[in-house]
């Protein structure tokens, strides 16, 4: 018997599976934080502020699970044997930068609010990080923050087409294999 965490390993769900469900709750959250900024929820109330910020939390717990799962073994599928040497390079390229990307993301979050000048708490209870009061540098990693997350979300947007791109053209069943079976005789 392993010792540690490695102990309970067999308890956690295969690398796949939640690689599906961080899938199926990534998009709705990547189109949330791309139309709803934390401006627009304020005019209703600290409940609707919370509730954004909550969700914003979940965001980067999933970010950073992703970020630290591809670390540590790499990414967890191959580009598919109907791919030609570009896509192929294209397909890696793209799956990096956005798990790299997202890892991004909650670090220039961090440092937004290690750079505060309060102390700012993800979902309104978990503290981010000591604010130190440093206006120049938050106003610099709040625009890297916003310019990385936008950006992003058109790589993601463009990971997308190139998914439906092969699930249509190749017929590689591309979009089977991150969606949930109850959803495969859609596609």
């Amino acid at each position: 018997m392993g010792t540690g965490l490695a102990r309970f390993t067999h308890l956690l769900p295969h690398r796949r599976t939640w690689l599906k469900v961080s899938h199926a709750a990534m998009i709705p959250l990547l189109v949330w934080f791309i139309f709803v900024t934390p401006d627009d929820v304020l005019p209703f109330g600290q409940a609707a502020f919370r509730f954004h910020s909550i969700l914003a939390l979940i965001f980067v717990i999933i970010c950073l699970i992703w970020t630290v799962d591809y670390l540590r073994r790499g990414l967890a599928g191959r580009p598919g044997p109907k791919l030609g040497p570009k896509a192929r390079r294209f397909h890696v390229i793209l799956h990096k930068t956005i798990i790299l990307g997202l890892g991004g993301v909650a670090l220039t979050g961090f440092l937004l609010g290690l750079t505060s000048s309060k102390l700012l708490k993800a979902g309104g209870f978990l503290p981010i990080a000591p604010p130190m009061n440093w206006p120049d540098a938050n106003e610099i990693a709040g625009t890297i923050h916003i310019y990385e997350f936008y950006i992003l979300g058109a790589i993601v947007v463009v990971h997308a087409g190139f998914h439906i791109w092969r699930h249509v053209r190749l017929r590689d069943n591309a979009l089977r294999i991150m969606a949930p079976k109850f959803l495969h005789r859609f596609l």
